[in-house]
């Protein structure tokens, strides 16, 4: 009998809605309400475990939830924090993009960070890196509001995550400098029981089918046979696309799945070269 699997992600926020809507798109059914912290689902032996984002490299770690989805930043500031982090990333997810950045008020004149005041909720991220750099700068951990620090006067600078800069922007604050580029990563225990292991492993093929999905894009054309060379070596990172002969002498129809973005431009490039009937669709699902 295949064990249960249990899944840890944010309660609440943005990647709480984007891991809800991968883990639907996945074929896994669940619904949550209220304060609930675990979710089970309808149609798949998976438990949803609803926790702070802090706490889901631990819970990975020992083994409590057999995967969690998580900012790359946090997991990496647990594990500078705590030699008991033994989760590890095991797929890229593609959302909740951000850095880790510096950042110093549009006035100031800084130019290094030796002998500055830093202020960060990321201390283990940031204390590994002035190491790192051969920097020595004083610390300051706060929770919140990393950004009214220097304007109170207990920081030179901040270390915080950006997205797009709007906050930065609103709180007269430059970024100068990167730490590291962060995105949503699925991690995974290295204590999995090997009942679980075949579950998990096709669990992960299915996210992995569900990202690539949302990266691609299904072209359709028609084209004379003597210009299938040309709109081959022109469609995005296709592999070896299906060419199928139509009732109408030397015309053929050429079916890819793409790997790239299509745009406009590509397409306008397409019909010079002699496509027509471009017809471009989204893919729900792919498995590879």
């Amino acid at each position: 009998m295949v064990k249960k699997i249990t899944i840890a992600i944010q309660r609440k926020g943005r990647l709480f809605d984007s891991s809800k809507e991968l883990l639907i798109k996945s074929g896994i059914n669940f619904s949550t309400s209220g304060e609930k912290l675990l979710a089970r689902s309808s149609n798949m032996n998976i438990d949803i475990l609803l926790v702070r984002d802090d706490d889901i490299p631990s819970l990975v770690s020992k083994g409590v939830a057999d995967l969690g989805i998580v900012g790359k930043n946090v997991l990496a500031e647990q594990a500078a924090n705590n030699r008991k982090i033994t989760a590890k990333s095991v797929l890229n997810l593609g959302f909740s993009k951000c850095r880790l950045a510096f950042a110093k008020p549009l006035t100031s004149k800084i130019k290094s960070l030796n002998n500055k005041v830093i202020a960060t909720s990321y201390p283990g991220l940031v204390k590994k890196f002035l190491k790192k750099e051969s920097i020595n700068a004083e610390l300051i951990k706060i929770n919140g509001s990393v950004e009214l620090t220097p304007y109170i006067g207990i920081a030179d600078c901040i270390c915080d995550l950006v997205s797009s800069g709007a906050t930065l922007e609103a709180n007269n604050l430059t970024e100068f400098k990167t730490l590291m580029d962060s995105e949503a990563v699925l991690i995974s225990s290295s204590i999995l029981k090997n009942l679980k292991e075949k579950s998990i492993i096709n669990l992960v093929r299915r996210f992995e089918g569900v990202i690539n999905a949302a990266e691609s894009k299904y072209v359709m054309l028609n084209a004379s046979t003597d210009s299938v060379n040309k709109i081959c070596k022109l469609l995005p990172g296709a592999d070896s696309p299906t060419i199928i002969p139509l009732q109408e002498k030397n015309k053929v129809a050429i079916h890819a799945l793409c790997s790239e973005p299509v745009f406009w431009e590509k397409m306008e490039k397409l019909k010079s070269n002699g496509a027509s009937s471009i017809l471009v669709m989204p893919v729900e699902k792919i498995l590879n």
